[in-house]
């Protein structure tokens, strides 16, 4: 990183800190979801199809858009917590962990607390209940975030 200097004025330890973190943020992006692979259901089937099919929807399944609806519902607290996190790093916290576990938390309260289609009378007679999007609670369980640099899917 450059030496920022004002006339006679260089930053503090607290302040490069600051800066340094700032331009590490710059190449980096907070993904929140689910990841391919990873937490398959009892079964084998994998949690990612069951996470699409939900989201937009099959012939047999409506579209529950739990997934978009945590951002467009939640503008103005995402806005929110990007500028606390940023806040925090003045003071050594993590921004990107911060914002991953707030995504991580709307998309859990998505799933339980969203307006959905309700469930077909066979849906619920077979697993007893008439909660779209819950069953066993594995998909809401599985929401996660990963802090990588910015354009690597991996």
């Amino acid at each position: 990183m450059a030496d920022f200097t004002f006339g006679d004025w260089k930053l503090t330890p607290e302040g490069k800190r600051y800066f340094d973190e700032i331009n590490k943020l710059a190449d980096m992006e907070v993904a929140v979801g689910f990841q391919s692979g990873q937490d398959p259901y009892e079964d084998g089937t994998d949690l990612v199809t069951v996470v699409a099919y939900n989201e937009l929807g099959t012939s047999d399944i409506p579209a529950r858009p739990f997934m978009k609806q945590s951002w467009d519902n939640h503008q103005d607290e995402l806005r929110g917590i990007c500028e606390q996190a940023l806040a925090s790093v003045a003071s050594g916290g993590s921004a990107a962990k911060k914002m991953g576990a707030f995504g991580v938390g709307l998309i859990q309260k998505e799933i339980v607390d969203g307006t959905f289609k309700p469930n077909k009378p066979s849906t619920i007679r077979k697993k007893g209940s008439d909660k779209p999007l819950i069953d066993t609670g594995h998909m809401r369980q599985s929401v996660k975030y990963v802090v990588r640099k910015a354009g690597d899917s991996t």
